[in-house]
């Protein structure tokens, strides 16, 4: 078994331990997305984190009410003309916590002396030691070069935030039922990855979403690129109709994500309208008759946390169709320095 696979079926165990280490501090920070001198949010990330943030963006602005932006780096590094950050509550998220440019933010933050709170794995990284608050992933050792468990426990995070600030009790009960759900989702998924035996000699495709969903389409293109190398992008499911479905030809690979809420009658539509132009339609829904299973009974709000994990196992199954080596996909390393 590889490491990527190995690590992606630690997930379950990893979001427990999140969850059970985490979720008292998670309170505490939840109050400072309701301080007074918070007007906005404010999300510093890259690769990965960003899909994560993405998330962050609708989850985070359901929570605090207040609109949740992302950071442009160049202006802090490249450009060296950084915004005034009145009114902004900062968030960085990075994995390893390496990424400069994620932290230039954070640090411009400080200077202003505005609130900050990092996302990472490593709480002793260079994004760590420069945040006000810290809120480890607590995922382990990720030796993959690909993220599986890190995503994972950033999305995980970024639901104990909601939980903590809104101080809903169902909704610390739904998070807390999520270790048994996602182990459920693995194993269905594991089953139902067997049903793309007939991609293999696919040259690219298309990942739609939208809604809290829009971060799991980008992260599973983001996955198949990473791993096979094959040319997948994501759109929502309403930019993808205002004229890029043109590009939609007969049998062209597109995965839809379609989990029950309030996005599912618009993921409908789109569906209809793929399937009418005879698209090649793997569908993540509830749905038994769908190609790629969700376990039933997951909140829409914490969807993300199993939409992901149908397109993990796909991204893993073309790369092996491929012959790669998803360990240590081409041209790739596990942290990124981009400044």
């Amino acid at each position: 078994m590889s490491l990527l696979e190995r690590e992606l079926r630690e997930q379950p165990a990893a979001l427990a331990r999140l969850l059970e280490r985490q979720s008292e501090y998670a309170a505490e920070l939840g109050a400072l997305l309701h301080r007074d001198d918070v007007r906005y949010l404010l999300i510093a990330s890259r690769g990965s984190s960003s899909n994560a943030a993405r998330y962050a963006q609708y989850l985070l602005g359901r929570a605090s009410r207040v609109p949740v932006a992302f950071a442009t780096p160049s202006l802090y590094t490249l450009y060296e003309q950084p915004p005034r950050l009145d009114g902004a509550l900062v968030v960085g998220i990075s994995q390893s916590g390496e990424s400069p440019d994620v932290k230039a933010v954070v640090d411009e933050a400080r200077r202003q002396g505005r609130p900050t709170i990092a996302l990472t794995n490593e709480p002793a990284s260079p994004l760590a030691l420069s945040a006000e608050a810290v809120l480890p992933l607590e995922a382990g050792k990720e030796r993959s070069v690909a993220a599986t468990k890190t995503y994972l426990n950033s999305l995980g995070a970024i639901a104990l935030l909601f939980a903590a600030s809104t101080r809903d009790a169902q909704a610390w009960h739904e998070l807390a039922r999520m270790p048994a759900q996602v182990a459920a989702q693995l194993e269905r998924s594991v089953a139902d990855s067997a049903r793309i035996e007939g991609y293999g000699a696919i040259g690219g495709g298309t990942v739609v979403g939208r809604g809290i969903n829009y971060g799991s389409a980008f992260e599973i293109a983001l996955k198949i690129r990473e791993l096979s190398g094959l040319l997948f992008e994501a759109w929502s499911a309403a930019d993808l109709m205002h004229g890029p479905v043109a590009a939609i030809a007969p049998d062209w690979p597109v995965i839809a994500i379609a989990p029950p809420g309030p996005a599912f009658a618009s993921m409908e539509t789109a569906i209809a309208g793929l399937a009418a132009r005879r698209a090649r339609l793997l569908v993540i829904a509830e749905a038994e008759d769908a190609a790629l299973r969700l376990v039933p009974g997951v909140p829409e709000w914490l969807s993300p946390l199993v939409t992901v994990i149908p397109g993990q196992l796909v991204a893993l199954r073309l790369a092996e169709f491929r012959g790669t080596d998803v360990d240590n996909p081409h041209g790739l390393q596990k942290v990124t320095l981009t400044r």
